[in-house]
């Protein structure tokens, strides 16, 4: 009974009347903001993961892990993809001719990345054929002249399916009417869209029409490859070079969108450790509260004192009390923290379909959308975090309960 009565008379407090309603004010502020930093924090972290992941599944989806270079093409890519596919770790093999250029159609001109492929080879090392919006992926055949254009590409041109549209490409071409750009006209056989800024930029011709166009000796100009771990990847790239024809050079993700990931995983880290200070600073007005709660109190812990009531029995009661506090606090924001993290998409989109907007722009973002991935871990580390930190804001306010003396306390009572 004794052990347990520093908790009993902790728990009173805690739901005790107290004659100075400041007190309580205090208290519930301080349990309100330990609430709402932590679901807060809960949820930035939710959305920054969602960001990682769409990083990953839908940039690094359309774009390679790695790739795999030729100075001057490809002579035979069917022997070399055959090697590299049988290598650790790899999970997929496609060849790509790579042209940069303009699309024009009726006056309306924008930059593109015209990707040359192999339909049946690219679905090994590409999502593509899962977020085609109009038309089909194994449209394009080679000699056809067809194009597949991002979604935002095709608005941006004011084209749909079977429209015609110009590639100009930066090359110039010598004719009886003088230096004349090279130009070419295709069908449009397809719109994807992924809801990144690769529809706006990206466009898929038969690798046939791409080798001509750029007038390669051979027809592919180098492989995408796909591995298992896209973190291996530069690794895995750089292994390659070693082992195959010293004409060949490697390329990977993290040269061409590392900067972009690397960018989301600082500003997770600065971000949470930003709102864990918010954190901090609730968890310690407990400080404030059990300080104002001691000098309150000071008639009653002179009697317990007096009742015999150890020194270190006393602290336990404040600290029951301010752990009450700040337990109940980090709870209830960690149950809001993950109700908000599972549905702030949802939210976001009704938001945006009520008010006909769109906070995130796919021309001036990298997706077009908050997604949002809630991980455990990030909810188990809040939450402890959060915690700590409240017992640590208990232990000054009941260490001078513990030291405050009956006679002195008792004789002002009197």
């Amino acid at each position: 009974m004794l052990k347990t009565l520093p908790v009993l008379i902790g728990l009173r407090y805690t739901g005790a009347k107290r004659r100075n309603h400041f007190i309580s004010f205090i208290s519930a502020i301080s349990m309100a903001g330990l609430t709402l930093g932590v679901a807060v924090l809960i949820l930035v972290l939710s959305v920054m993961n969602g960001f990682d992941r769409e990083l990953r599944q839908r940039i690094l989806g359309m774009v390679p892990h790695a790739a795999l270079y030729a100075r001057d093409g490809l002579e035979d890519w069917q022997a070399l993809a055959e090697v590299v596919e049988a290598k650790p770790g790899i999970v997929g093999v496609a060849p790509f001719v790579n042209i940069q250029g303009m699309m024009t159609h009726k006056g309306r001109v924008h930059g593109v990345m015209v990707n040359g492929i192999e339909p049946e080879w690219e679905a090994k090392v590409s999502i593509l054929p899962d977020f085609m919006k109009q038309g089909e992926f194994t449209s394009l055949q080679g000699g056809a002249y067809q194009v597949i254009l991002g979604d935002l590409l095709a608005r941006k041109l004011g084209v749909t399916l079977g429209d015609k549209i110009t590639l100009i490409m930066p090359e110039a071409s010598l004719t009886p009417a003088g230096v004349m750009p090279r130009l070419k006209r295709f069908t449009v056989s397809g719109i994807f869209s992924v809801g990144a800024e690769l529809d706006a930029n990206f466009a898929y011709i038969h690798m046939t029409d791409a080798a001509k166009l750029a007038r390669m000796k051979h027809s592919a100009q180098g492989l995408r490859l796909q591995t298992e771990d896209l973190f291996q990847a530069p690794r895995i790239a750089w292994n390659l070079t070693f082992d195959l024809d010293a004409s060949i050079t490697s390329s990977d993700w993290t040269r061409t969108h590392g900067n972009l990931f690397q960018a989301i995983q600082m500003e997770k880290t600065m971000i949470g450790l930003l709102l864990l200070i918010i954190v901090a600073v609730a968890a310690f007005n407990i400080v404030s509260t059990l300080v104002m709660v001691v000098t309150d109190k000071q008639g009653d812990i002179a009697i317990l004192r007096t009742l015999g009531m150890s020194p270190g029995s006393i602290m336990k009661v404040f600290m029951v009390q301010g752990s009450v506090i700040g337990v109940v606090g980090i709870l209830l924001g960690t149950l809001l923290g993950i109700i908000l993290a599972l549905t702030v998409s949802d939210i976001i989109a009704w938001v945006e379909h009520l008010l006909g907007i769109q906070f995130l722009n796919a021309n001036v973002y990298f997706i077009s959308y908050l997604p949002s991935e809630l991980k455990w871990m990030d909810v188990c580390i809040v939450t402890g975090s959060g915690l700590l930190m409240s017992f640590l804001a208990t232990l000054y306010p009941a260490y001078k309960a513990s030291k405050v003396k009956p006679a002195e306390a008792l004789r002002y009572d009197i």
